[in-house]
């Protein structure tokens, strides 16, 4: 054999292979050849589909939830302010009520038994039942 038209250690000539004609590489049943298009379709929709889904979720999906999840806590948070301005101005008033002198005093005669001097307090006892 001459030196330029050695086989390789394979015992396969590659150039060879590669000169073959195409139909040598297809399949001769035509239910394999579809099985390989449909495998080849297959492996192209999840090359595509899995990262796009993948994508639309970390695109669209996280963050509709994170949204709708502050939503819930701002109408939370709206509702105790709501209650904490109404038991502020309730506060207020009570404050306002108790600075003036007759408060105060209602307070003192109610809530301690006080009289002012001159006036005779009197407490009622509630009558105990009967046996």
């Amino acid at each position: 054999m001459p030196e330029d038209r050695r086989r390789p250690a394979g015992g396969r000539d590659r150039a060879a292979e590669r000169t073959r004609p195409a139909e040598r590489t297809r399949a001769v049943d035509p239910e394999v050849d579809r099985l390989r298009r449909r495998r080849r379709i297959r492996r192209v929709l999840w090359v595509v589909a899995v990262p796009t889904v993948l994508a639309f979720l970390v695109v669209f999906v996280y963050p509709t939830r994170t949204w709708l999840q502050q939503r819930r806590q701002l109408d939370a948070t709206e509702q105790q302010l709501t209650v904490l301005q109404r038991d502020t101005a309730l506060l207020r008033h009570q404050n306002e009520r108790l600075g003036s002198d007759a408060e105060v005093e209602r307070r003192a005669r109610e809530d301690y038994g006080m009289a002012r001097p001159g006036e005779t307090a009197y407490v009622l006892v509630p009558a105990q039942p009967l046996p």
